[in-house]
């Protein structure tokens, strides 16, 4: 795609099916002069179901195209199908609704894939552990984003097999640190190759000279800055790799002095390498971490601190290291683009969506009134959730009162079905987030995403066989996906090719007479649709 500005011309043309095209056509309608763009109708209700061969067949891609962009859950390969038609093929975003920001009409490209944070993840018991079990533990946490392995020593703990520890992360690819009280651990853990040592100040700084492992600096006291620059200054003038760390303390302990005793040194030592420990925070405060760490590497990326020291203990903060790296990614985005961090992704959202409602009710009605067969569908809104087939169409907030009015009695499979999507809807719309029919919720980072081949149907479900008659409706039985997707249907309409003026005519209010819409970007009577 070219860059907004650019001279290069581009015509995109988007795939869809008869469903969702009004939607689309509305989006499309309005999006800037630079774009040209064609919606081709392959046929198929519902474009998800769309198969290569049916696109293959039945998509006329115009002349002068330079781009096709499929809808987000079409399975379709878009390598194939770049082969067929000779042009680049993408899979866009699932709802219509974030197209603009897809296309980068929002004002960026969203790219997460740089930081500058080293996550520091601390295996607090590791004394109590087994080389072996410490070595799994670091490939878990590494996995998951940690760049640093942290073996934490205990007061009045042995750990006779500290070099072991180091040796056996090491040998695994893995950069270790050494946290202890004992100088004896911390000397120990730097003979047998540990990367860094935490935490040393200017009484046990001289172990920092002994040894190639870079040692993390900390005041004596929390609120003696003053050792912590007597030590800054020594490492300075010998020459040697350090970090710092002003130590972070948790609420009603001196917090708000501790995070302004980071900006203090940051301005006295603007060049130095710092580090901010999180886990006072996270682990001390009974609140959903994702917000707390959020904050506190937005903390972090303002005062350019590039090492964290995470610790998981707690239950709720079992998520922590893919909490850290999800928030210096955004972080990171958002100060290369002097942008405040919004428009980064979904994965610092966990409970609520920033966009949860992808249609209207009115929109839902209207897709309502065109299904012509008894399979229900559930959609979010507003106004709650929307059930409905050709029947019924019934709207509420409670997902156990649905029951009566479904017509699943008999069809226990089903019902059981219809029960689970109904309360995951339930519980979408009281939180307010997107809601996907036989898709699970989007938890941000809070949780791990469901991993699937995006160019294959998904696998039958349990319920394929429920029922007297037919699979029930609903299900995931590929086969019966693509045998309808299959079905001919008519109206399939060539792509059209519509400037951008002439589309902003005819989508202006009071333009064409009543009982004409846009088709495929031509104004038609509704009969010709």
């Amino acid at each position: 795609m070219t860059a907004p500005g650019s001279n290069d011309p581009q015509h995109i043309v988007f795939v869809t099916g008869r469903l969702a095209r009004p939607r689309l056509e509305k989006i499309a309608a309005g999006l800037p002069a630079h774009l040209r763009w064609s919606i081709a109708d392959a046929g198929v209700k519902v474009a998800a179901l769309m198969t290569e061969e049916i696109i293959k067949r039945r998509v006329e891609v115009p002349d002068g195209a330079t781009r096709i962009v499929l809808p987000g859950r079409c399975r379709a390969n878009p390598e194939a199908l770049s082969a067929h038609f000779g042009l680049p093929v993408e899979r866009g975003p699932d709802e219509i609704v974030d197209l603009p920001a897809w296309l980068g009409l929002a004002g960026r490209q969203l790219d997460l894939s740089q930081y500058d944070v080293r996550i520091f993840s601390e295996i607090v018991d590791a004394s109590k552990m087994t080389p072996e079990e410490i070595l799994a533990k670091g490939l878990s946490l590494a996995a998951k984003g940690a760049d640093v392995i942290d073996l934490g020593g205990l007061p009045d703990t042995p750990f006779p097999h500290l070099e072991a520890s180091v040796r056996a992360l090491k040998g695994a690819g893995l950069k270790v640190s050494v946290d202890s009280f004992s100088r004896d651990e911390l000397s120990r853990g730097a003979r047998a190759g540990a990367d860094f040592l935490l935490s040393l100040n200017e009484d046990t700084l001289d172990l920092a000279f002994e040894t190639e492992a870079v040692p993390v600096l900390v005041p004596t006291r929390p609120d003696d800055l003053a050792s912590l620059d007597r030590a800054i200054e020594r490492m300075i003038a010998a020459g040697k790799p350090f970090l710092a760390d002003a130590i972070l303390e948790p609420i009603h302990h001196g917090l708000v002095d501790s995070v302004a005793r980071y900006r203090d040194t940051r301005a006295r030592w603007p060049d130095i390498e710092m580090m901010m420990g999180t886990g006072n925070l996270t682990e001390l405060t009974e609140a959903d971490s994702l917000g707390v760490t959020a904050l506190l590497m937005g903390m972090c990326s303002e005062l350019a601190i590039r090492n964290v020291l995470i610790v998981q203990v707690s239950n709720h903060t079992r998520r922590t290291v893919e909490e850290h790296d999800a928030a210096r990614r955004v972080m990171y985005a958002a100060r290369a683009d002097a942008a405040l961090p919004k428009g980064y992704g979904r994965a610092l959202l966990a409970l609520h969506d920033k966009r949860p409602f992808v249609q209207s009710p009115e929109e839902i009605a209207q897709a309502a009134a065109e299904v012509r067969d008894p399979n229900y569908r559930i959609a979010v809104a507003e106004d709650g959730i929307h059930v409905y087939n050709r029947d019924i169409h019934r709207v509420g907030t409670d997902a156990m009162a649905f029951f009566p009015d479904l017509d699943v009695r008999s069809d226990g499979a089903h019902a059981f079905y219809l029960g689970a999507e109904l309360a995951k809807a339930e519980t979408a719309w009281r939180l307010g987030k997107r809601y996907v029919q036989d898709e699970p919720l989007d938890w941000g980072c809070a949780a791990d995403a469901v991993e699937e081949d995006a160019t294959a149907f998904k696998k039958a479900g349990h319920t394929k066989h429920s029922g007297p008659d037919a699979p029930p409706p609903g299900t995931r039985d590929a086969r019966a996906r693509q045998a309808d997707a299959a079905l001919p249907e008519a109206d399939a309409a060539p792509p059209e090719t519509v400037e951008d003026g002439e589309v902003r005519a005819r989508t202006e209010p009071d333009a064409g007479q009543p009982g004409e819409r846009i088709v495929c970007g031509r104004l038609v009577p509704s009969d010709g649709a």
